[in-house]
């Protein structure tokens, strides 16, 4: 589920993973794939800088907030609408409570979500800017400080909320913590998963 994080641009905004067979992380209107954002930061984590430094992401944007759908609905199985609901009726909230876990093979249905995601957003190029002397990072519109940023890594990290079936991360999540730990760049220094 995604979850409220503090931004110094926007105020709180949702972020994270919002259903359990897919990889595809949500920042408001940005959607990007969990293997592509680690992948991401990875390179970022290896740029040794104590300054700025910025770098294209592609992500998929859903523009329109109507299209995006309901995801309290489509959990609840009343109300499919959007995108998330195309993605619920597909790939249903599961019955059984202990199966509310984050599914680490989740990037295997990625080919089906971009299909849908291209009926509602297009895919575009957004800025990932970060400064590790005035301590911000941003992607795209959103701005946020050192720690509210590395609490999104630490999410992914986690798995979100439910977390990772078998707290079993998959290798491109483990890949990018490995990489944060042992990276120059001061945006990551003290950040602890």
């Amino acid at each position: 589920m995604p979850l409220a994080f503090d931004s110094l641009s926007h105020g709180q905004i949702a972020f994270g993973f919002f259903n359990i067979e897919s990889d595809l992380l949500l920042l408001e209107h940005y959607f990007f794939f969990a293997d592509d954002f680690c992948e991401n930061i990875s390179e970022s984590a290896g740029i040794e800088t104590g300054g700025a430094f910025s770098r294209e992401w592609s992500v998929f944007d859903i523009a329109d907030r109507m299209a995006i759908g309901d995801l309290m609905g489509a959990i609840h199985g009343v109300r499919y609408t959007g995108f998330i609901g195309t993605v619920y009726r597909r790939f249903p909230f599961p019955i059984a409570p202990e199966a509310f876990k984050q599914n680490p093979e989740g990037g295997l249905t990625q080919p089906v979500i971009k299909e849908m995601l291209l009926t509602y957003g297009q895919e575009k190029k957004i800025a990932f800017s970060a400064d590790a002397l005035r301590e911000t990072a941003s992607l795209g519109e959103y701005r946020f400080s050192r720690p509210n940023f590395q609490a999104l890594l630490r999410y992914v990290w986690q798995g979100g909320y439910p977390r990772w079936r078998n707290d079993a991360p998959p290798a491109y999540v483990r890949e990018m913590k490995r990489r944060v730990e042992t990276g120059l760049n001061l945006l990551f220094q003290g950040l602890c998963f």
